[in-house]
């Protein structure tokens, strides 16, 4: 087991991306990321809002909303990153479990389950949830490599910054957490 599945895990973290990143799928993002162990890390980025709202998501999956639709118009489903992109994931506060619920900490699930949709279409659901499609991952040790390599900051994650819906504001209020300006920071990596 390495020393970063132990003493190091990096879940319920923030991954903020460095401007190096700029090219990437990942420029200016920030990943929440729930999963870290000696076999990797999974993440969901929570600041790429897709043309997609969660009306069209009911519609896809055949669900009848039994509430004010015209909400459901409004909230955008994010890209939630390059692997799986076909799968949705819902991160939730964690009030509540469905089928396939994952407890990341107290404040927050994730859970990639139908019922969850059903229960958000009917006025049942979690007060505070995201929908993307798609997650992040990282092979054992890959992340690791790429924070040494000043791709990522990281600082604890904030549920209320999970569920804000200020997605051009995510980046700028993540890096705020550790008292980063992200506009003064180089483009240009570099080691001390």
């Amino acid at each position: 087991m390495s020393e970063s599945s132990i003493g190091n895990s990096l879940e319920n973290q923030f991954l903020i991306a460095m401007p190096q990143l700029m090219d990437s799928y990942f420029a200016n993002t920030v990943t929440y990321l729930w999963k870290h162990n000696e076999e990797g890390a999974l993440g969901i980025v929570i600041n790429k809002p897709l043309q997609a709202c969660v009306s069209d998501i009911f519609d896809e999956l055949d669900i009848v909303c039994d509430i004010d639709e015209g909400r459901f118009h409004m909230e955008h489903v994010l890209a939630g990153g390059p692997v799986e992109r076909d799968k949705g994931f819902i991160i939730h506060d964690a009030e509540s479990r469905w089928e396939s619920s994952i407890s990341v900490s107290s404040e927050i699930t994730i859970c990639t389950s139908k019922t969850i949709l059903q229960d958000i279409a009917t006025g049942s659901g979690p007060e505070n949830y995201l929908v993307a499609l798609g997650c992040a991952g990282w092979d054992a040790g890959q992340l690791e490599q790429e924070i040494s390599e000043n791709a990522w900051l990281t600082t604890p994650a904030n549920s209320d910054l999970i569920f804000s819906k200020d997605y051009a504001s995510k980046v700028h209020d993540a890096a705020a957490l550790l008292g980063i300006d992200m506009q003064q920071i180089s483009p240009e990596a570099g080691h001390s």
